[in-house]
């Protein structure tokens, strides 16, 4: 993806992220994959807990940490030292951006909370996240994106009628409250271009969560009936859903009234158009079980290959359900450069997932793999206008830390 004549749309962005795990570093990378400079700050003992998140294990370095941090510079620096703060405090005064995940009340007691840092440089923008929000009676909760979609209500609607709790297959809490992070950041920066003022904002995982139930909030603030488990069927549409072939499974949708003719048509059951229990959305919705037993009992006469292109050609949205493998050989996935091939200093060549948006003018692109431990720390500090002795004085006295080979 290497491009010369790229301009990112954030060059000259700077962020400091002093988050780790998941929803912090997902967001500082999404920043970063834009071009904005970002400053990976990681505590002394071992940095960030992704480094330690297998299986599988690279060369001491996880796979889950080289997915979540590359585009970025790493330093160490120990907030336990005093002196540790003021590198901290350096680095702030010319940042434009700050992401924490701390507990609440950390970084205050630290004196590296907004107030602190405002009081150093008035444009700066300074981002929380955290499970449950920074006020309100579970402010001071650790949280976790399993403990987030519970109480978001998210598992209580996914998975199959009858079965026990089950999350969703990825980490949506955290990734939307790192996606959310992002927007909110996004917006404070274009505000603080316009005002010359930067200010605090806030996310949670609850929020991110909570947020994404769109269709079962809505139908539970309209009905007060509580949404349960669907499988993959729709909550308002039908059908839309996996279907059972001869070999397998197919996602059909077709939730509006021209792709279910097209449907019916495309798999020879035009008689289901003028069945009773099916000639409009609400009766096939009410009908659900019916429905998916009169469609399947076409659909498992076929194979799985042979019903996707009989329903390409006649235009319903259908597709296949793959495996991870199945995804990273698409053609239509590797024809849109969403599996990008960096060089590690440790494990090689490694596979990195693209860039989901694509600016024409000035794309975002993946440039280096995650940074080591530290690997950056004299280097950032000597931007900062730290002399070598001072740097040295530092590494000495444990304030900060460098990679050493």
């Amino acid at each position: 993806m290497t491009n010369i004549n790229f301009n990112p749309a954030l060059k000259g962005m700077k962020v400091l992220d002093c988050s780790q795990i998941l929803a912090g570093p997902f967001c500082s990378m999404l920043l970063a994959d834009m071009g904005a400079e970002v400053i990976k700050i990681e505590k002394p003992s071992g940095g960030d807990d992704t480094r330690r998140c297998g299986p599988p294990f690279i060369k001491s370095e996880s796979v889950a940490f080289m997915a979540l941090n590359r585009n970025k510079r790493s330093i160490v620096i120990d907030f336990k030292k005093k002196t540790g703060i003021d590198v901290m405090k350096k680095l702030s005064a010319e940042a434009d951006i700050v992401i924490e995940n701390y507990r609440t009340g950390t970084m205050e007691k630290l004196g590296l909370g907004y107030e602190d840092l405002n009081k150093i440089n008035k444009k700066i923008i300074y981002c929380s996240i955290s499970g449950f929000g920074r006020t309100g009676p579970y402010s001071k909760r650790a949280g976790f994106d399993l403990v987030a979609q519970g109480m978001s209500g998210i598992m209580s609607f996914t998975g199959t009628p009858n079965s026990p709790p089950v999350k969703v297959g990825v980490p949506i809490a955290d990734l939307n409250a790192g996606m959310f992070a992002t927007y909110g950041i996004l917006t404070a920066y274009i505000n603080m271009l316009k005002t010359g003022k930067g200010q605090y904002l806030e996310t949670s995982l609850l929020e991110a969560g909570l947020a994404y139930t769109v269709w079962e909030s809505s139908s539970f603030f309209a009905t007060k009936k509580i949404p349960d488990p669907l499988g993959s069927s729709h909550r308002l549409s039908a059908p839309y859903q996996a279907m059972k072939t001869l070999d397998g499974f197919i996602n059909i949708g077709a939730p509006n009234q021209s792709n279910w003719e097209r449907l019916c048509t495309a798999i020879d059951r035009e008689d289901l158009i003028k069945n009773k229990f099916y000639l409009d959305n609400s009766l096939r919705l009410l009908n659900k079980e019916k429905l998916e037993q009169d469609l399947e009992s076409t659909l498992t006469k076929k194979t799985s290959s042979e019903w996707l292109l009989l329903l390409e050609k006649k235009g319903v949205p259908a597709g296949p359900i793959l495996n991870m493998s199945d995804v990273w050989s698409n053609e239509q996935v590797q024809y849109r450069n969403m599996d990008v091939i960096l060089n590690h200093p440790l494990a090689g060549k490694i596979h990195n997932i693209g860039i989901p948006v694509k600016l024409k003018e000035n794309p975002g692109q993946i440039i280096t793999s995650a940074p080591l431990l530290g690997e950056h720390t004299r280097q950032i500090l000597s931007e900062y206008g730290y002399k070598k002795d001072e740097i040295d004085s530092l590494i000495d006295s444990d304030a900060v830390f460098e990679y050493k080979k």
